[in-house]
């Protein structure tokens, strides 16, 4: 019997902690639909036939620079992906990120800034949700260029298969993030899905459906960026 009651007060215990650490999950998806939502209505923001032709979106909120290197709860975000072999599906359901690196401290001041990226082939895609990578040298990353007239076919552009964005004091510009790393937040997917998950299961084999909180983020890339419109063949390499 005593035995017993010990079991059950322990539980109880452990049950707040738990569910405080999946409410804090959830609230890291919805903060990346929200951020996301405003970033798209930002009248020179992200241009469009680039977002048409990303084949992942990641959303970093509220980066904070005195957080890199601490393993702090901040430079946390979500990435997620067209479905399909080829990347021409429906957006998949959110994997947890981290983005985490040094050199973007003195980039930021001290101010709290939400980071877009996009990732434009495949080949970029594969290797972010393959293992931790270092934007620069693992995989080619540039300032995303802005605006609705900014061209798609710009050699910077062309090269890189990680285009990032920052918006800081309400200020919105393409960002170099070279030197910073992005890797699958193991512990918060395990969190949010209640079970061991590599990001590549939950993005691109599609182990899990897309959880409530992050319902609201994916809806909006269907409904904005539907299609991929990069050139099939690039897609196919």
């Amino acid at each position: 019997m005593r035995k017993i009651c010990a079991l059950t007060i322990a539980f109880s215990l452990a049950c707040p902690a738990w569910a405080s650490d999946k409410n804090r999950e959830e609230k890291r998806l919805e903060a990346c639909g929200q951020v996301f939502k405003e970033i798209l209505n930002i009248p020179d923001g992200i241009p469009k036939e680039l977002l048409n032709k990303a084949e992942c979106v990641i959303v970093m909120p509220s980066v904070l620079k005195f957080a890199f290197g601490v393993g702090g709860d901040f430079g946390r975000g979500a990435i997620t992906c067209r479905t399909g072999e080829h990347f021409t599906g429906p957006w998949s359901a959110p994997a947890l990120f981290a983005l985490e690196g040094g050199n973007i401290g003195f980039q930021l001041g001290g101010q709290a800034t939400d980071f877009v990226l996009l990732v434009v082939n495949p080949r970029g895609a594969n290797s972010i949700l393959g293992s931790k990578v270092k934007l620069g040298a693992d995989a080619a990353a540039a300032a995303g260029p802005k605006g609705r007239t900014a061209a798609a076919d710009t050699d910077i552009v062309m090269r890189a298969e990680v285009l990032s964005y920052s918006r800081s004091r309400g200020l919105f510009a393409g960002i170099s993030l070279e030197g910073s790393t992005l890797r699958s937040d193991g512990n918060a997917n395990r969190k949010l899905y209640g079970r061991d998950l590599s990001a590549r299961e939950i993005v691109r084999q599609g182990r899990v459906g897309v959880p409530s909180a992050g319902r609201e983020f994916i809806a909006l890339l269907n409904k904005t960026s539907p299609k991929n419109e990069s050139d099939p063949k690039s897609l196919q390499e």
